[in-house]
């Protein structure tokens, strides 16, 4: 994958880029990258790339034309057909399933707006699909690109040392619920334990209480997500003992 990232602040993502499995995905060829700065297009002294807003109001807006000037540096076939992606919070709000989509795609573009966002014009000319990684406002969009991209690079077959790892994920495909908690070493701390089932080695008990602990979190967190999910006869079965249990605890409080 070619991953082209355009913004004002280009040191931002230099650590992310040179650390971790994504600098382990660069030696390996599976990912590569190329940080433009919208401001190496600019052609006044001031390598001014924000104006005043038509109409009034508070806040600058991004000019178009060192955006597009950026944009059309990056070589044509690349252009045609990569998916470019602009970080907006007016944008669709970004899921697990954009981030597998994403992961199909050979090229991708970011662009990263600041201050009060993009001449509009901008999102029209580049054909984008605008993006927002939830509903709150950031100082501008190089972290949600890295949100986006740590999504969709580990989707990469190869990104992730133990594929097992990003299946069994909160929202994975074929999840759709919140993980169960995880345990390591040592088996008390604090005076907390590990839970029984975990040692027990026996599997099929185990992955039972790992998908009941499941339900029973987003249950508790994130309900909107079991309207939608593809519920198994067990998952319902396991839904009822949930309720009935917290009912239970709820009536001897």
């Amino acid at each position: 994958m070619k991953v082209y990232i355009l913004t004002i602040f280009p040191g931002l993502f230099e650590t992310y880029i040179n650390h971790g499995l994504v600098k382990k995905a660069q030696e390996r060829g599976l990912v590569r990258f190329e940080v433009i700065n919208y401001r190496d297009f600019t052609t006044d002294p001031h390598r001014t790339v924000d104006d005043i807003p038509y109409g009034g109001g508070a806040g600058m807006v991004i000019k178009p034309e060192p955006v597009v000037k950026a944009f059309m540096s990056i070589p044509e076939e690349d252009r045609r057909r990569a998916e470019k992606i602009v970080l907006s919070a007016r944008g669709k709000l970004f899921t697990q399933s954009d981030a597998r989509s994403l992961a199909d795609e050979e090229v991708l573009i970011f662009f990263a707006a600041r201050y009060k966002g993009f001449d509009q014009r901008i999102v029209e000319i580049m054909e984008a699909q605008e993006y927002s990684v939830g509903d709150y406002i950031l100082q501008g969009g190089e972290l949600p690109a890295m949100v986006m991209l740590d999504a969709v690079l580990r989707l990469i077959p190869g990104f992730i040392g133990d594929r097992d790892s990003a299946d069994t994920d909160s929202f994975a495909e074929g999840v759709q619920v919140l993980s169960a908690p995880d345990y390591t070493r040592p088996r008390e701390f604090m005076g907390r334990k590990v839970p029984e089932v975990l040692l027990s080695g026996n599997h099929a008990q185990i992955a039972r209480w790992r998908r009941k602990q499941g339900l029973l979190l987003t249950l508790l967190r994130r309900p909107d997500l079991l309207e939608h999910a593809a519920l198994s006869d067990e998952d319902k079965k396991l839904l009822e003992e949930i309720k009935a249990e917290l009912n239970l605890d709820r009536r001897e409080q």
